[in-house]
């Protein structure tokens, strides 16, 4: 079974899904294809740009997998321990999926850091999205960025409406460094404003330092 008769097959399925209800976002959930130089279709810029937002592919994103798309993927396999066969398979997917973000991951990202911490330096930004990743990373979380960011009650600037703001370029690149594993949060999973904070439960976790108005704790 060739590689375009596999990617007809996931959009002839993407479609039926879409037709009896199922959102994009379930269908979008479909394991994408296996890729390798020559492949083409909706799973080649997905690979791009989870490889761009991880600093390894630097060109524009296509629907078409090149000597470029081989080059940065070997890298990234390199790097993560995974076989450097420049062929993006169901592990190096796995690997890829959970430590990179595709744009609209991206894009939600951005808006919780730009809604949660648009007043704290840039370090404070890319702290939020820090907290967000590593919860993705966490037992106990939901293990996708949306998920994390719109658990109920998990973010108070989603709650009150703050996270449908507009997020600033700024906030953008500190959700890229905090997807690339800057993290000067020390591994928290919680932070919090000691001004304006009520929950005597969230005091009872351990505080692994304070950046702006924001303790982080885990």
């Amino acid at each position: 079974m060739n590689n375009k008769f596999l990617q007809h097959s996931m959009t002839v399925i993407i479609v039926f899904m879409m037709a009896l209800g199922f959102p994009l976002e379930a269908a979008n959930a479909a394991a994408p294809a296996t890729l390798q130089v020559g492949s083409t279709g909706v799973d080649v810029p997905d690979l791009q740009y989870r490889l761009k937002t991880l600093g390894y592919f630097s060109t524009d994103v296509t629907e078409y997998f090149g000597t470029k798309t081989l080059n940065s993927l070997t890298r990234f396999q390199k790097e993560y321990g995974l076989k450097p066969d420049g062929i993006a398979g169901e592990q190096t997917w796995k690997t890829l999926k959970q430590v990179s973000v595709n744009e609209h991951e991206l894009n939600l990202l951005a808006r919780i850091i730009y809604a949660e911490a648009r007043g704290e330096s840039f370090k404070g930004q890319v702290a939020v999205g820090a907290v967000v990743m590593n919860r993705v990373a966490a037992d106990g979380f939901p293990d996708t960025v949306r998920g994390v960011i719109e658990q109920p009650r998990a973010f108070t600037a989603v709650d009150d409406g703050q996270y449908q703001l507009k997020p600033d370029q700024s906030a953008y690149q500190a959700a890229i460094e905090a997807v690339r594993g800057n993290d000067p949060t020390n591994g928290a999973i919680y932070y919090f404003n000691p001004d304006t904070a009520t929950s005597k439960w969230i005091w009872s976790r351990k505080q692994v330092g304070k950046i702006g108005h924001h303790i982080f704790a885990v």
